[in-house]
C-alpha cells in the first residue's frame, strides 16, 4: 500500500519500536489517516467557501464555452464573432425600437395625465421647459396644447383617455392639410413618453412649429369633428 503526506504521518505513528512497520488493515489504515488528515494544520491554506464558489463556477463556464466553441465553426474564435453580432443586433433594434410601448388605448397612454387645463397653460409650460433645455417635457407639453386648443375650437370632441394617435387621427381629417405632420407629432410625443427616447431642440420646434401652423389653419368642414363622413 502506498501512502503520503498525513498518511505517512499516520501511519509513521503507528510503527512499533526498532522502526518496524505494523500490519494493519486497510479500514484502520484509512481512518488512521482520516484523524490524521483532519488536524486544522493541513487546512490553513484552503480556499474559502467564496473562493471555492467562484472556482466551481469559472471551471462551469469554461466547460460551456468549451463545450459551444467546440459546436460552432471556427472555435472559439468563430463564438466570440456570434456572440459579438447578437449583442449588435440586440443593441440596434433597441435603438431603432426603443422600450416596447404599451398597448394603446389604456389608461396610462391617456394623453392628459393631469387636470383639465387650457390650450394656453400647455403652451406656457412648453415654453418654460424648451427655455430650460426640457425637451422631452417641452414637446409633451405643446402636443397637448396642440389637441386642447382643437378641443377648445370644437374641432375634436373633448374625450377622456384619449391617447396622441387617436388625437392625431381625427384631427386630421378636419385638418387634412396636417395630417402628416399631426401623425408626426404624436409619434414624437409616444417615443419621448412611451418609449424611453430622447427628444431635441429641432424635435421641439417642429410641433411648435405645427401648433402654430394649426391656429391659422381654417378647418376642413365636410368631416365631423368625430371622423365620422358626414
Amino acid at each position: 500500500m502506498t501512502v503520503t503526506g498525513g498518511t505517512a504521518a499516520a501511519l509513521a505513528r503507528l510503527r512499533a519500536d526498532g522502526d518496524v512497520p505494523v500490519d494493519i488493515s486497510r479500514l484502520p489504515a484509512r481512518e488512521a489517516a482520516e484523524r490524521e488528515l483532519s488536524d486544522p494544520r493541513y487546512h490553513e491554506n484552503d480556499p474559502n467557501l467564496l473562493q471555492r464558489g467562484l472556482d466551481r463556477f469559472w471551471e462551469w463556464l469554461d466547460d460551456l464555452f468549451g463545450t459551444a466553441s467546440g459546436a460552432t465553426p471556427g472555435g472559439v474564435l468563430g463564438l466570440i464573432v456570434i456572440v459579438l453580432a447578437v449583442a449588435a443586433l440586440a443593441a440596434a433594434l433597441w435603438w431603432r425600437l426603443g422600450t416596447p410601448h404599451r398597448s394603446p388605448g389604456t389608461t396610462g397612454d391617456s394623453l392628459f395625465t393631469d387636470g383639465p387645463r387650457t390650450a394656453r397653460d400647455h403652451r406656457t409650460a412648453a415654453a418654460r421647459h424648451a427655455s430650460a433645455g426640457r425637451w422631452n417635457e417641452a414637446v409633451q407639453e405643446r402636443m397637448r396644447a396642440i389637441v386642447r386648443s382643437l378641443e377648445e375650437r370644437t374641432l375634436l370632441e373633448p374625450r377622456p383617455g384619449r391617447t396622441a394617435d387617436e388625437a392625431a387621427t381625427e384631427a386630421g381629417r378636419s385638418l387634412p392639410s396636417h395630417a402628416d405632420a399631426l401623425r408626426l407629432a404624436a409619434r414624437t410625443f409616444d417615443d419621448v413618453t412611451y418609449g424611453g427616447r430622447t427628444a431635441d431642440e429641432p424635435a421641439y420646434r417642429r410641433v411648435e412649429e405645427l401648433d402654430t401652423a394649426l391656429e391659422r389653419t381654417r378647418p376642413t368642414l365636410d368631416t365631423a369633428s368625430t371622423g365620422t363622413p358626414a
